[in-house]
């Protein structure tokens, strides 16, 4: 057979050759890292057998499905490890996460931190009897009958709810068998370091009139390093939490009058009124107009968008003069009859629309979560129209303007490629035209990315740009999406060349996708310490005594002058203190003032970055914050 590998080469193996075996061939230092494989784009495990040429890609604990394995498997290893403890505790599930892996338990009491230190040291002896992991399968009726027989009445229940027809598969290591569609890691000895990390209730299938269940979730690594760097992060995360932060610094506050709308307060109000007038600006400098629309529009633009159908679960409705009406969970629809609103011509294409727009959605009260998840955010909507054929450079276009802007935050980025879903609108030849499209105007630039399958949405395939913060982990901010299909249920028009009527096709755009989900992104990139140009105070000064308060003053009167927003701490308090309370506040400058400095017409500058810069005079210091602000360093 010939196996086509992940870097193009091919190798020649037998018929009926194990992945596993494979992955040796190739390398054993790669069969021993490996935890699962693709075959011709399916994940499956390293103990299948190939029969037919195939692509194969070995999967590590460095790729996100081989994680996923790894971490299924760690959750196999635990509830074998509950069982033997406490054999009377039934089983429901227990799925892999985007960070470790939980497995939900039906017991009688909770689990004590002395129970959970008996499982953890439990999965440590099942890890070092490194018990191999078999899969078998049983018809639907065998299957009920092997988990009644082990009392495990929710996978029964699991079972019954599957066609009558399906084949089941189970896992078994030692004495401890799953249901389970797998794929697993070859034995129990391929986990090295775990830990147990939480508890917490669950119902039975999220429904609370279901049985409360003993979640148990934990995390595993394939180095003890890892692992103690994985918490090391996690102790970091807490510190640059943004609702910590932003309550420290007095940027906005979440009441219980309105949860999931949050207050912004006087710096975090400068904070997003600086990102805004950055927004404005960049936009201007790359050929947008902006527009605005109102925030409350009737039930018929809603059916004709699609919204009233497909999201009229997440959107705040009211009734007007007897009608009904929708608080605007996006922009888009209300950018469709600003484009209606007058004839458009050839001429006028590529028209770039650009809209800060405040947006309503109804989030359930259990995934709020700060500004990274609200009812209400600030949107920063573009609507795109052009011709087919200017597509190409106009994806090129924003792209370039997303690099302009995530350089400026210093947020590296990855990007997603979605394609057509299996629900989509509109001819397929368009969507591959799409597609492609896509594709070649980021290859054109030299850019690289990886394919979501399937993923876009019903109207079009998209990009999703994926930066990454200080702390290696990533954020969804950007989008590039195609649309096909408003443009058609708007009839949108301009006149060709030819003196013809044509469609034109779209692109929705965002390069923060929420003004104040962003604010939390850079809130915790930064650890809340601003770059100057972005600091809701970018200069503190400090009197050293009461008699220094009239100079301190005029210093105040020139930062002010100069556009440089500054605080005055004129209390009569020691300086040290008032030092510390600036430090505290995150603030890039301070300007100490005292006789010296009133007498030379100089400040003593104490920089957030470099420490104690001794005396400089006032003006030559302006002139170089004036510079860091104007070209927005990091």
């Amino acid at each position: 057979m010939n196996i086509k590998l992940l870097d193009g080469s091919i190798i020649e193996v037998e018929q009926g050759t194990a992945v596993i075996d494979i992955a040796a061939s190739i390398s054993k230092s790669l069969a021993k890292a490996a935890c699962a494989a693709k075959v011709n784009g399916e994940v499956v495990d390293l103990r299948t057998v190939i029969n037919d040429d195939c692509e194969l890609a070995i999967l590590t604990f460095n790729d996100p499905e081989g994680r996923h394995v790894y971490w299924h498997t760690s959750a196999h290893i635990m509830a074998q490890a509950v069982k033997r403890l406490f054999p009377g505790v039934k089983c429901a599930i227990g799925p892999a996460l985007e960070n470790g892996f939980y497995y939900d338990f039906d017991t009688p009491q909770p689990f004590t931190p002395d129970d959970l230190a008996a499982i953890e040291k439990e999965m440590e002896k099942i890890i070092r009897e490194n018990i191999a992991i078999e899969r078998f399968t049983l018809e639907r009726q065998e299957a009920i009958a092997y988990m009644q027989s082990l009392n495990e009445i929710y996978k029964v229940q699991l079972i019954e709810e599957l066609p009558e027809d399906a084949v089941i598969s189970f896992y078994r290591q030692g004495d401890y068998t799953d249901l389970c569609v797998g794929p697993h890691l070859m034995s129990t000895g391929r986990v090295r370091a775990y830990k147990i990390t939480q508890v917490a209730g669950a119902y039975w299938k999220g429904d609370q009139a279901n049985q409360q269940l003993q979640r148990v979730y934990g995390i595993s690594f394939t180095d003890k390093k890892d692992m103690d760097q994985y918490f090391a992060r996690l102790e970091e995360a807490k510190k640059r939490d943004h609702r910590k932060i932003g309550k420290e610094l007095g940027l906005f506050m979440i009441t219980d009058e309105g949860p999931g709308f949050p207050f912004f307060l006087p710096k975090g109000t400068v904070l997003k009124n600086t990102l805004i007038d950055y927004w404005r600006e960049i936009h201007k400098r790359y050929g947008y107009v902006e527009v605005s629309t109102p925030m409350i529009l009737n039930r018929q633009l809603w059916e004709r968008s699609g919204h009233w159908g497909h999201y009229k679960q997440n959107m705040y409705t009211t009734v007007i003069d007897e009608q009904d009406f929708a608080i605007k969970p996006m922009n888009c629809p209300g950018g469709m009859l600003v484009y209606k609103s007058e004839p458009h011509s050839y001429k006028e294409l590529p028209l770039r629309v650009g809209e800060l727009g405040l947006v309503h959605r109804h989030e359930l009260s259990g995934a709020l979560n700060g500004l990274f998840r609200v009812r209400c955010f600030t949107q920063d909507d573009a609507h795109i129209f052009m011709s087919w054929d200017q597509m190409r450079d106009e994806i090129k276009r924003v792209v370039t303007l997303f690099d302009e802007v995530y350089s400026t935050f210093g947020l590296p980025y990855t990007i997603e490629l979605s394609t057509m879903p299996d629900d989509h609108m509109g001819d397929e030849k368009d969507w591959e035209f799409a597609q492609e499209t896509l594709k070649a105007a980021i290859t054109d630039m030299g850019k690289t990315y990886q394919v979501n399958e399937g993923d876009g949405a019903f109207y079009g395939p998209k990009l999703d740009f994926h930066l990454e913060d200080s702390m290696g982990r990533t954020w969804q901010c950007g989008t590039i999406q195609l649309d096909m299909q408003l443009p058609e249920r708007f009839e949108l028009e301009y006149t060709g060349a030819d003196g013809e009527k044509h469609r034109p096709v779209m692109i929705h755009r965002v390069v923060f996708g929420s003004i104040e989900r962003f604010i939390g992104v850079i809130t915790e990139h930064f650890a809340g310490a601003y770059p100057t140009w972005l600091a809701p105070v970018q200069v503190k000064v400090i009197t050293i005594a009461e008699k220094h308060r009239e100079y301190a003053q005029s210093v105040m009167d020139k930062l002010n002058a100069a556009g440089i927003r500054a605080e005055l701490d004129d209390r009569n308090e020691k300086v040290g203190y008032k030092i510390r309370e600036a430090q505290l506040s995150k603030i890039p400058y301070m300007f100490v003032v005292g006789d010296k400095e009133a007498e030379e017409g100089a400040v003593a500058v104490r920089s957030r970055k470099e420490g104690d810069k001794g005396a400089i005079l006032l003006d030559e210091v302006l002139e170089n914050i004036k510079g860091e602000i104007t070209s927005r360093s990091l």
